[in-house]
């Protein structure tokens, strides 16, 4: 199997449909009670842009560089475990080329502060990305105009924005098309909307996609495996 094979089979494909296009998906969200997965879908939506020949840039807010490198590996050797890649640590070292870390500490976190950082990074013609990951932004104390403010700068450099944000069990109702707390203020900010739950089928957790602007995304019934939090077409 050649790179182009395992992009055309990536099942996340199907949740990143509103990215391309004349109406794109420009800023998204994914929820989940906490150890549910968040972190691990945002690196297979960062995995799959690097696949696509993208520049990716994984905005860690409190937590560790080495910590979110390993989430990369296991990923990746989870996407060809079950693949006949002839060259895959050829394709893991092109990829990563284009994937930078960047850390923050709890607070702040804003466009100012953002931007700064990826102006340098631009200006010096080190990395100049298509699509930013943001995982451990504390939705609980959101600031609107933050997050407004982040919007209005993807739509500036042409970017593709995702964040991970922690619900609990008592805000999520299985099935449910409301965006839960601590996000349902700030829902309209964002085009598609994630929604992590344990599903019926005890051996699965559901992508409940609900919301999605663009109309392109879920199509397909996509699920998370929960020992490998991998993405499938169904369980």
């Amino acid at each position: 199997m050649i790179k182009q094979e395992l992009i055309a089979k990536n099942p996340i494909r199907h949740l990143k449909a509103g990215s391309e296009g004349p109406v794109r998906s420009q800023m998204g969200l994914v929820m989940a009670r906490a150890g549910l997965g968040k972190t691990a879908m945002l690196v297979q939506i960062a995995l799959d842009s690097l696949l696509n020949g993208k520049q990716v840039i994984h905005v860690s807010v409190g937590q560790s560089l080495e910590k979110t490198r390993i989430w990369y590996d296991d990923i990746f050797k989870d996407i060809v475990a079950g693949c006949q890649l002839t060259n895959p640590y050829e394709v893991y070292d092109e990829v990563m080329r284009n994937r930078m870390i960047m850390t923050f500490q709890e607070v702040p976190f804003n466009r100012p502060r953002l931007e700064e950082r990826l102006n340098d990074l631009v200006y010096q013609n080190i990395i100049r990305p298509n699509c930013i990951v943001v995982d451990g932004y504390d939705f609980a104390t959101v600031d609107r105009q933050i997050l407004e403010d982040l919007r209005e700068m993807a739509r500036a450099m042409d970017l593709e924005i995702w964040f991970s944000a922690v619900s609990h069990r008592e805000d999520q109702q299985a099935g449910s098309h409301e965006v839960p707390p601590p996000c349902r203020e700030v829902a309209d900010i964002f085009d598609t909307v994630v929604l992590l739950h344990p599903g019926a089928n005890t051996e699965c957790i559901d992508l409940n996609i609900i919301k999605d602007t663009t109309g392109k995304a879920g199509e397909q019934v996509l699920q998370l495996d929960p020992i490998t939090f991998m993405i499938k077409e169904g369980c």
